[in-house]
């Protein structure tokens, strides 16, 4: 494993909740595992159909399973960015608390 770790119950039994909450605020800014791997993967492939002339090609041309994101993001709600940076505050207290940078 890419994190040198084989035995995620134990790991998971040393993690706080400070740092599993520091994974997901990662995880929802830069994906990680099969997802980012799926996406790597598209985007070559698309990448590989346009040099071919394929015009405006799509990630479901190369991963049928994946789903095209629409062109509109919807915004966040105040409450939505408030509920965010609360959890980044929470864990960066914590990663202090720990004596990390």
């Amino acid at each position: 494993m890419a994190a040198g770790r084989v035995d995620v119950d134990a790991m998971l039994e040393e993690m706080d909740a400070g740092l599993f909450r520091e994974w997901m605020i990662y995880d929802s800014i830069r994906p990680i595992g099969e997802d980012a791997a799926d996406e790597r993967t598209a985007a070559l492939g698309m990448i590989s159909m346009a040099k071919g002339g394929v015009k405006h090609p799509k990630k479901s041309d190369v991963l049928p399973w994946m789903k095209e994101a629409k062109a509109v993001r919807r915004r966040q709600t105040p409450e939505e960015m408030k509920a965010v940076l609360s959890m980044a505050k929470q864990a960066m207290m914590m990663r202090g608390k720990r004596g990390e940078k």
